[in-house]
């Protein structure tokens, strides 16, 4: 009679005295199979990669409040901050949320007085609460990201360098990749990691606009740039105070100061045609096989006005934030329709006030000046009036608006209700007079649009 069965000679026929070579394809078979259970578990807890039929899909990694946890005791050093002041907001906030990614704190980043390709011999490093203030940035950010001093490092011998990658090859996937790495040992032993090799306006992103977004709305001016800024909007009101009084007792009248000068609404216009961005905006036209990137003076007048409306009776100051000194035309001041009053720096007699600082304070001035603005008009393929509409956005969101698509679209701003309106005079309304509407939208998955530009703008923010 034939001997009852042995399951385990039944599995495993050549493996009953489990040889080492049998033993190593079961230790290989355990290894793979909690392999394959960590990437589902990594997949299913904010993990960029996961496998759909065979096919690697990117998210953004967005760990939740919950798992991030900013050591106080661990930095990140970034390389100087260059270029434009707004790509330089941009490349903070990226350098901060890296930081927040690695769970460490960012040590506090110098900025550009001046851009780097127009005044190199003036390239000199600016500290970041020279112009932003540090402490309540931190006040405003806590627990989402931090600022650190150098003088907070205990060991500056304890570092490891982090060489960012670049060209073609350096995809998002492996810029991911390496800080992912950056999160584990031996890595994260060290007290400081030191990022080298890219501006961190360069570096890929990884994080929704709506990160970016609570960053900059922690980066309030400091008090000097503030006051100034505070002046400029006062005697922008106040000129429009003045043009009202003379109108109604006649030229030969001459006014006193406004009593309450921020009692008169104006626009902001940042009318890009200065020499450099003419020449820039074509190759971008070129380059992107598109014509709504430059704007002539003559259509930004014309768009302006049809937004502003003209009254005689009620006349409309408008502010050109122009960088007067890159000016080829100088006749920006005419052509304006009747009741429409424009003013730059010189005209408002505000340009000491600009003369005074470098340029990256003057373009923090300008700022300002144009995001308190009853309404606003850029250019979407412009970082600084991206960034003015961005914060322009997250004021109406926070009132309780995502659109401002009601009223006729694209008459007078008057027309209806919107707070903080802004529009992009590069782009046709539903009529080509008119500029189209303009709101950031706050979903979007990466600061692309913002950073380098958009046809693709709309009225909502959703």
């Amino acid at each position: 009679m034939d001997s009852p069965l042995n399951w385990k000679e039944l599995r495993f026929p050549r493996c009953v005295s489990m040889s080492v070579s049998c033993k190593c394809l079961v230790l290989v078979g355990i290894a793979l199979f909690y392999r394959a259970l960590l990437l589902t578990y990594s997949s299913d807890n904010g993990s960029n990669h996961w496998w759909n039929n065979g096919h690697l899909i990117r998210t953004h990694y967005m760990p939740s409040d919950s798992d991030v946890g900013i050591h106080g005791n661990k930095f990140l050093e970034v390389p100087q901050i260059v270029w434009g002041l707004n790509n330089q907001k941009i490349a903070f906030a990226r350098a901060c949320l890296t930081a927040r990614m690695l769970n460490r704190t960012l040590l506090m980043p110098s900025l550009s007085a001046s851009l780097f390709y127009k005044e190199i011999d003036k390239l000199q490093p600016m500290s970041f609460d020279k112009v932003f203030q540090f402490e309540r940035f931190n006040s405003l950010c806590r627990g989402f990201v931090q600022l650190g001093r150098f003088s907070d490092v205990r060991n500056r011998t304890n570092v490891f360098d982090l060489q960012k990658g670049s060209g073609r090859r350096w995809t998002e996937e492996r810029d991911l990749e390496q800080l992912r790495e950056a999160r584990e040992k031996p890595i994260d032993g060290f007290e400081v990691i030191r990022i080298v090799g890219k501006n961190p306006f360069l570096w890929h992103d990884h994080w929704e606009v709506k990160d970016y977004a609570k960053v900059f709305e922690c980066m309030e001016v400091v008090d000097e740039i503030r006051r100034e800024a505070e002046r400029v909007v006062g005697k922008i009101r106040q000129a429009g105070e003045e043009a009202m009084t003379k109108l109604k007792l006649g030229p030969g009248f001459v006014p006193r100061r406004s009593d309450n000068p921020s009692s008169f609404p104006y626009t902001a216009v940042h009318m890009r045609i200065e020499i450099d961005w003419m020449i820039h905006c074509k190759k971008l036209e070129q380059r992107r096989n598109i014509s709504e990137i430059c704007s002539s003076k003559e259509q930004i007048i014309e768009r302006v006005g049809n937004v502003v409306g003209s009254n005689t009776d009620t006349p409309s100051v408008v502010y050109l934030a122009v960088a007067d000194n890159l000016l080829q035309d100088s006749t920006f001041l005419t052509g304006w329709r009747d009741g429409i009053i424009p003013y730059e720096k010189k005209r408002l007699g505000v340009d000491a006030i600009y003369k005074k600082f470098p340029y990256l304070i003057q373009s923090a001035i300008d700022y300002e000046v144009c995001s308190r603005a009853d309404v606003f008009v850029g250019n979407s393929f412009s970082t600084f009036s991206s960034l003015v509409t961005l914060e322009r956005t997250q004021k109406a969101v926070q009132s309780g608006v995502t659109s401002s698509c009601e009223g006729n679209g694209d008459g007078h701003h008057d027309d209806d209700d919107v707070p903080w309106p802004s529009y992009a005079y590069n782009l046709a309304g539903k009529s080509s007079r008119f500029p189209r509407r303009w709101m950031t939208n706050m979903s979007d998955s990466s600061l692309e649009a913002v950073s380098y530009g958009s046809n693709a703008v709309s009225c909502s923010s959703v």
